[in-house]
């Protein structure tokens, strides 16, 4: 694996940070995922964006423009032999004496960039769903920052490990749902696709807006709103999306059954959809 790092690629191996990182004393940085098939970086501009806002969000100046970028990336993939690949990027504040306060003068900013191949689900979880969890949203109110500081989210991701699911569903306040601990979750009630809407609370997912334009596309009825959590125990189907994982089916909540705890019409008319949209669109833009 060739990764990138502060100006130069070479092997991951080789690859080192100072222990006076401000990524690694205090999590202070932003980080990317972007897929790539057949070795086209998708939504490139839409995944740069999203970079910028969060750079925004903490301060930090963007140490590249997107024409940079857009030729950093071009590179990495080229120098890995996946078609399809998943990228990390991974911005810091840099490297400073341990100091709660912005280091003045600014210090250079890391930046390191790596490549893996993209593995999809595999046919069995299409056909048998996965399992949730639900648990209380207890992140800080600044979601929608993809930042690298992410132990709520790892805390709360171990605890589907630990109950032998795929994924937990977070609900803030008691009140409504806002994502999952490494994803986006849709809710179907009644032939209707719901989906959150984008705020502070959750991140705002790439793969959440391309199945809102699939659903758009398709005329299949869809509203986004706030999703109570009566609703969410309720519904008749439950979905997840990311970029690695793209569609897939949660057939059991809290060891009870979504629906009748299979993969319903909603999902296999979106994961049709979807797969139609990666072969004729994001393997060729």
């Amino acid at each position: 694996m060739t990764v990138y790092l502060n100006g130069q690629f070479m092997p991951i191996e080789e690859a080192r940070i100072p222990v006076l990182d401000r990524g690694f004393i205090f999590g202070d940085g932003v980080y990317e995922v972007i897929p790539v098939y057949s070795r086209f970086a998708f939504r490139l501009a839409e995944h740069l964006k999203r970079l910028q806002f969060s750079l925004d969000g903490i301060r930090l100046t963007n140490p590249h423009s997107d024409q940079e970028w857009t030729k950093l990336i071009t590179d990495l993939i080229e120098r890995n032999t996946a078609e399809d690949q998943y990228l990390y990027l991974h911005i810091t504040r840099g490297v400073a004496k341990r100091d709660h306060a912005f280091p003045n003068p600014s210090v250079q900013p890391t930046i390191f960039v790596m490549s893996n191949p993209l593995l999809t689900p595999p046919p069995a979880l299409l056909i048998s769903g996965v399992g949730a969890v639900s648990a209380p949203d207890n992140r800080w109110l600044r979601c929608d920052i993809k930042a690298i500081s992410l132990l709520p989210n790892v805390l709360l991701r171990q605890m589907a490990i630990d109950a032998g699911c795929a994924e937990t569903i977070l609900i803030r306040d008691d009140d409504f749902m806002t994502e999952g601990a490494a994803s986006n979750i849709f809710l179907v009630k009644n032939g209707i696709l719901l989906a959150p809407p984008k705020d502070n609370l959750m991140l705002p997912g790439i793969t959440y807006d391309v199945l809102l334009e699939i659903a758009a596309a398709h005329n299949i009825p869809h509203e986004v709103r706030k999703i109570a959590k009566d609703e969410l125990f309720n519904a008749d189907e439950l979905l997840l999306t990311s970029s690695t994982k793209e569609v897939l089916a949660i057939t059991t909540l809290d060891n009870k059954p979504v629906g009748d705890g299979k993969p319903g019409v909603m999902f296999a008319k979106l994961h049709k959809h979807y797969q139609d949209y990666k072969r004729d669109v994001m393997r060729n833009t």
